[in-house]
């Protein structure tokens, strides 16, 4: 499990305001109802990012983190991966999520992805023009795969993420990724560096940061002593969705 019911998003660097943030139920190709949570940005950058959270799907730090990215000029949307097995409702400190993810398929967080990005490039979620992904533990290797979900989107980002789950996607990937990495992390830096090798070889255009001595779950605001890493992977994830809305 990467966060508690008691963490809580760090603050972007610039903060505006979010017009309005809302729970939604979006619906997947498959005609797979699920729960997610939007939120538009009152100054818009032009851009539009899709949450996809930890083990536990889409719980409270995930809906306040879509506010957050509305307040740095994202719309914002994040995703709950349990509509197929659990249906729609709350994902509490109680919720065993264990079972639920053990039935989740690449092609279905796909297609989940997919509702989250049409959102985005929708009226009702902004109609922004460049959507990217961010994620965090499995949510990280998720986000990394969206690249070779064909959803012509312009970076994922991922926290925490195993490269051992993003493997078999490489040779598909489409889009530059942003690799940002927790020095006391349960992976090891040697697989990271791996990682690193694969997607150059594989021709994946990405960036790599590792925050020493940070831990897993460190982009956390209650983790006063690493103020310092959560601000910086703000500016980092701003950064690169910057450069790389316009494409480059």
């Amino acid at each position: 499990m990467c966060y508690t019911d008691d963490a809580r998003p760090p603050f972007p660097p610039i903060r505006g305001a979010a017009t309005d943030d809302a729970p939604l139920v979006l619906t997947a190709a498959d005609g797979t109802r699920f729960s997610a949570h939007g939120a538009r940005a009152a100054a818009p950058r032009g851009a539009g990012i899709v949450i996809l959270p930890d083990v536990r799907g889409l719980h409270p730090f995930y809906q306040e983190l879509a506010v957050r990215f509305a307040e740095a000029g994202l719309g914002a949307v994040a995703i709950d991966y349990f509509g197929r097995t659990a249906g729609l409702g709350e994902r509490g400190e109680d919720f065993e999520f264990r079972p639920h993810v053990d039935q989740t398929t690449p092609a279905g967080i796909a297609q989940d992805t997919a509702a989250a990005v049409s959102w985005l490039r929708s009226p009702a979620g902004g109609a922004v023009g460049a959507v990217f992904t961010v994620g965090f533990c499995f949510g990280g290797s998720n986000s990394w795969n969206q690249a070779a979900a064909g959803h012509d989107l312009r970076g994922s980002i991922g926290f925490y993420g195993q490269p051992a789950r993003s493997r078999p996607f490489l040779g598909q990937m489409r889009n530059p990724l942003l690799v940002l990495i927790a020095g006391a992390d349960f992976t090891p830096q040697a697989e990271y560096d791996i990682f690193d090798t694969e997607m150059a070889a594989a021709g994946v255009p990405h960036e790599m940061h590792t925050y020493p001595g940070a831990p897993h779950s460190f982009f956390d605001r209650t983790f006063t002593e690493h103020r310092e890493a959560c601000d910086d992977a703000w500016r980092r994830m701003l950064d690169f969705i910057d450069r790389h809305q316009g494409g480059g």
